[in-house]
């Protein structure tokens, strides 16, 4: 067999190896959390968080709640509670039609997570899984998913709604946070007290997580409701926004005054969402991740959590690390 015979024949099995499914995951350098080497053990001098009973409380309520969601997809949501794992993080897997959340027990034990905080970490992680268009666009293994700041969205937008609606939720422990400034803006948003109440605990659950990336990223600013990034992107960014963009983000998810039944669409971002195009003046995706479409007005501002009109499929494991 000539040299030339042989080379292309090597070609030919290594284009069909690569043809095949994988057994390991693909990780991305990405996460909920960015990667870190925070560790939480049970019982460490950090373990301030929740507790593992509360842990599973919130946990049963999401696969009560988004079991069904996803089993409509012909798909089996899956969580895999890893209580004794000391990773501060959290992550989504797309294997066939296993829709995967892991969930730490290192990230619960945090002194920022409440049960409520952990339902909106639980959130976005479906987000990722559920969250629609802007996806990932550039990163093939997992064009399954929505990008960081879509799955932050979707938290506020429709999961913490479905979830904090749900019974059992009412004795979640949440954190001591102030509700006037939220509870102004959502009072703007909806008429309707109940969703009101519900528009304002998805708000502090917000600031509570946001407060974590505060801490992690060792910064001396507080983010708050009514100081929105001013940062405008030239293009939709698919990695974490900053602290104070994050915030804006699940805030704005909590003001929009689409339905909850309203579907998310996987290319098209306006479906189901609130946008500057279909009227909406709050509830909008902030400007310091999100690029609108040409068809998008244009605004001044960042398009962040409080402005002046705004009060103030591939058949292999995929796995996002989420948080």
């Amino acid at each position: 067999m000539s040299r030339k015979i042989m080379f292309s024949a090597v070609l030919a099995v290594l284009a069909v190896f690569a043809a095949l499914p994988h057994s390991r995951p693909v990780l991305h350098d990405e996460g909920f959390l960015p990667p870190n080497d925070l560790r939480i053990s049970v019982g460490s001098f950090g373990d301030k968080g929740i507790t593992k009973g509360e842990f599973d409380q919130v946990l049963d309520r999401v696969q009560a709640v988004y079991g069904p969601i996803i089993a409509a997809r012909r798909g089996t949501l899956v969580i895999d509670r890893l209580w004794d794992d000391d990773t501060v993080n959290a992550m989504a897997m797309r294997d066939g039609k296993k829709y995967i959340i892991n969930m730490y027990g290192g990230l619960a034990r945090h002194e920022a997570i409440t049960q409520d905080g952990m339902a909106l970490v639980a959130c976005h992680e479906l987000g990722h899984h559920l969250g629609g268009a802007p996806k990932f666009g550039i990163w093939e293994r997992i064009d399954w998913a929505s990008n960081e700041g879509q799955a932050d969205y979707f938290a506020g937008l429709k999961c913490l709604r479905l979830i904090f609606a749900s019974p059992g939720t009412e004795s979640f422990s949440h954190p001591a946070i102030a509700e006037e400034q939220p509870r102004a803006a959502c009072e703007r948003s909806f008429s309707v007290p109940a969703d009101r109440d519900l528009c304002v605990r998805a708000a502090i659950a917000g600031m509570s997580v946001t407060t974590l990336f505060q801490m992690k990223r060792h910064e001396t600013v507080l983010p708050r409701y009514d100081t929105p990034d001013p940062k405008v992107v030239e293009k939709t960014s698919d990695k974490h926004p900053a602290t104070q963009c994050r915030l804006d983000t699940y805030f704005a998810g909590t003001l929009c005054a689409r339905p909850v039944s309203d579907p998310l669409d996987e290319e098209n971002p306006a479906s189901g969402t609130c946008t500057r195009s279909q009227g909406f003046k709050s509830g909008v995706r902030p400007l310091c991740w999100y690029k609108p479409p040409d068809d998008e007005p244009a605004i001044a501002s960042g398009g962040g959590a409080m402005t002046p009109r705004l009060l103030p499929v591939l058949s292999l494991p995929d796995l996002w690390k989420g948080f």
